[in-house]
């Protein structure tokens, strides 16, 4: 016979389940169609500067996805996840090749696709604990399930890191180049995606001769793909 409290001490259980379920589909579908003016990075970021005692202004605008260039969509693409029009939001094949290179004794390097970027980046924070890691995961199936490729693709422009205080695509090229997010040339959009994998210790406007070979391997891969008609696929 079980306990009176083991009974409330699973109920309790089961209604934050199925609060934490309902709360995180609405949010999922209240971003579906609202334009996303932040980022739980982004308020990471600024209590990180805020316990350092540093002043740290976010620079963040939000571009409908006709206002974001092709060049920069396809280069992100290319860059980091070419399975992207294809997968649920994870691709097995990466995380198998991650784990064996780990294996070899080589440093265990990221299979994140765009998707798990997404919903680390909107919903979650930095780190590799396993439980972000499990919410990620939950995150990136709702998003997948609940969201167009496009429309993950366009938040994904509008809310990654580029620098520090750096957020989107339309802050990074006017910091960067000068220019509006739907004018960015392939050169341009290449740099942008070669400094991804470190955004704030990496420059797309004075690059390392590192991030000049990525850009142009990303430039080979995006004329691979087919160019921007490959987005046709989204």
């Amino acid at each position: 016979m079980s306990h009176p409290w083991s009974r409330r001490l699973l109920r309790y259980l089961l209604l934050g389940i199925a609060a934490f379920v309902l709360a995180s589909l609405a949010l999922v579908m209240f971003f579906r169609v609202v334009p996303v003016f932040g980022s739980m990075v982004m308020v990471e970021r600024k209590v990180e500067a805020w316990i350092d005692g540093e002043s740290l202004d976010i620079r963040q605008a939000w571009m409908p996805w006709e206002r974001l260039s092709d060049n920069a969509k396809l280069a992100v693409i290319a860059a980091e996840d070419q399975k992207f029009p294809d997968h649920n939001g994870f691709d097995f094949g990466q995380l198998r090749q991650a784990i064996a290179a780990w294996q070899s004794g080589d440093s265990l390097r990221g299979a994140s696709t765009i998707s798990q970027q997404t919903a680390k980046n909107l919903f979650l924070w930095t780190g590799r604990d396993w439980l972000r890691k499990a919410l990620e995961a939950w995150f990136t199936v709702l998003i997948e399930t609940l969201w167009t490729k496009q429309r993950i693709l366009e938040v994904y422009l509008n809310i990654v890191e580029w620098d520090s205080g750096v957020f989107g695509l339309e802050a990074a090229a006017q910091h960067y180049f000068g220019v509006s997010a739907d004018q960015l040339s392939v050169a341009q959009a290449s740099r942008l995606a070669a400094i991804l994998p470190a955004p704030r210790e990496r420059s797309a406007a004075r690059p390392s001769s590192a991030t000049l070979q990525r850009s142009q391997w990303i430039q080979r891969q995006m004329r691979q793909l087919g160019g921007t008609g490959y987005l046709e696929r989204l």
